[in-house]
């Protein structure tokens, strides 16, 4: 019975993913309030379109801030926020230098590595010892 609900729910969220626009290569998040922004997978958290989201050394917890703009962000794109989110529990919004919105986990700011190219790649990890797999 529980291998049939575990099922059934699999399936349910798949099913929602697809009319949601998940997987689709952004990297913006279309979920709504009520909802985080990230799963986790084999400890590692990822985005909505399941790629490895990365924390960066230079930026401070809890700050409210990104040091990673301009270039940087070209390399690591911020996991962005859609208009009607909402922060839930670990999830916070910060304001970026340039007004976009981005979502962090426990005070820390999440990126992607532009490097990766499908799900399950980590090629950020370690980078310039500064970036490391968010878990």
């Amino acid at each position: 019975m529980k291998a049939l609900m575990a099922a059934v729910s699999a399936a349910a969220f798949l099913a929602a993913c697809g009319t949601m626009g998940y997987g689709n290569g952004a990297a913006s998040t279309t979920r709504g309030a009520g909802s985080t922004p990230t799963r986790a997978a084999d400890g590692t958290l990822i985005g909505p379109d399941g790629r490895t989201l990365y924390e960066f050394a230079r930026d401070v917890a809890g700050s409210g801030k990104s040091a990673c703009v301009d270039g940087c962000a070209t390399n690591w794109p911020p996991l962005a926020v859609a208009p009607n989110a909402a922060a839930l529990g670990d999830y916070t919004i910060i304001t970026r230098a340039d007004g976009a919105r981005q979502w962090a986990f426990k005070g820390m700011p999440l990126y992607y590595f532009a490097k990766d190219a499908k799900p399950g790649d980590k090629n950020g990890d370690g980078a310039g010892g500064v970036w490391r797999v968010a878990r």
